[in-house]
């Protein structure tokens, strides 16, 4: 099998990374117009790249396409392929563009479309839903939020696509955390936002957002998202009379209140875990592994580890929409 993966970037890179450490039988090539991501890939991964994704594809004649470039190229790409007739794996795409020409040739030409949302393979939100889906009237509280450079400290803010106002670091963030968090708690039946700017970053967008989500199910909750917070962070509450959960973010940082006993107990999830030291420590490479997994095997014909859909995606962007309102 055959991955052309389309966008050499941090993204790219991890993608590479991940399938050669753990899929022998997978060859793997790279697209990207940039010369200097191409010349480090083939350094670091021994691969062949091409500038051209036409070119590479003709020569190439991939099984399928991991699209890992910026979010404002994400449609484009993909429906180029899909009408070569190849499957995608794509980043999150943060934009709606051509959604319904999207689906609609995917399943016309019976081509695999896999979407990733990687919280959604984290042990730790695997957990908190199993102890919150039963429930009713929950209540939570969840800040997640970096300094916009602290991103990417090897590039400028200002040269990825976090710094542009379409697909913005607090979008980035609403589109990581709320498909769990939708998955966990249901659907949404209304939205208060107080949002405004408070550093001197070069951005033309807030880069602070405090959200209140009511549930149709009857929870509430508090959302902070910002690209202000000097020290990384990503702090989660819920809670009612039956359940007291907390985590930040961390593999080890999952904590639930014994009600009975009056104890607070940790919760191990993770029997081992791979890190980059790039990334802050919330950050850990064992879901974007279990959903490449997940992907190959859905390519194979199981899709019983598929979590998540263009078609769900279309209902969080509309809610994150909803949340920017008027920038």
């Amino acid at each position: 099998m055959k991955f052309l993966v389309v966008g050499l970037g941090s993204m790219g890179k991890r993608r590479i990374r991940l399938l050669k450490s753990n899929y022998s039988n997978i060859e793997l090539v790279g697209v990207d117009t940039k010369e200097d991501r191409k010349k480090e890939a083939e350094k670091l991964f021994n691969i062949k790249t091409y500038d051209n994704l036409d070119k590479a594809i003709e020569i190439e004649n991939p099984g399928a396409v991991l699209v890992c470039t910026s979010p404002i190229y994400h449609s484009e790409i993909i429906l180029k392929c899909l009408h070569k007739n190849i499957n995608i794996f794509t980043e999150i795409n943060l934009l709606d563009k051509n959604y319904d020409d999207i689906i609609s040739l995917a399943k016309s030409r019976n081509l695999k479309l896999f979407l990733s949302s990687t919280f959604l393979y984290r042990n730790e939100i695997k957990y908190i839903k199993e102890r919150t889906t039963k429930e009713r009237n929950l209540t939570y509280r969840y800040h997640v939020g970096q300094y916009l450079p602290d991103w990417h400290p090897w590039e400028s803010y200002k040269d990825f696509f976090v710094g542009y106002k379409a697909t913005n670091g607090c979008r980035e963030l609403f589109a990581i955390e709320l498909p769990w968090i939708i998955d966990a708690f249901g659907k949404i039946e209304s939205i208060n936002v107080v949002k405004n700017k408070v550093t001197n970053l070069e951005i033309d967008y807030p880069d602070n957002y405090v959200v209140v989500l009511k549930h149709k199910n009857g929870s509430i909750g508090t959302l902070n998202v910002d690209v202000v917070s000097r020290k990384a962070i990503r702090s989660f509450e819920v809670y009612n009379e039956n359940i007291h959960l907390f985590w930040e973010g961390t593999p080890n940082s999952l904590n639930e209140f014994n009600v009975e006993k009056k104890t607070l107990e940790n919760i191990k999830v993770y029997d081992e875990v791979e890190k980059d030291n790039r990334y802050s420590e919330n950050i850990i490479e064992n879901a974007y592994l279990e959903e490449l997994d997940a992907f190959i095997k859905y390519l194979n014909g199981d899709d019983s580890l598929v979590r998540y859909s263009f078609e769900k995606d279309k209902y969080t962007l509309s809610i994150i929409d909803e949340i920017e309102g008027e920038n």
